[in-house]
């Protein structure tokens, strides 16, 4: 499987003691939404929807990346400045 890259990895640090997380591919965000979210909110949901429609090529990595960003401010994550 060809992993899709979207430009400079986004690190995630939980709101609470926890190990932070580094995301450089699409499929691990998706993974993670699907499977480690904290939270099943509308953000999280707009993430999952925007991911897998530029895995399917029918909207820009860009999109996916910034509906990734916004789901992990919803669920208090705290992306590092370079996201």
């Amino acid at each position: 499987m060809i992993e899709i890259q979207w430009g400079v990895p986004i690190t995630l640090y939980p709101a609470h003691n926890g190990v932070a997380e580094r995301f450089s591919t699409i499929e691990k965000a998706r993974h993670w939404l699907r499977r480690n979210w904290p939270l099943a909110d509308d953000a999280r949901q707009a993430a999952l929807e925007k991911i897998e429609s530029a895995m399917d090529c029918m909207s820009p990595v860009k999109e996916a990346r910034s509906a990734f960003v916004a789901a992990a401010l919803s669920a208090g994550f705290a992306p590092d400045r370079a996201s």
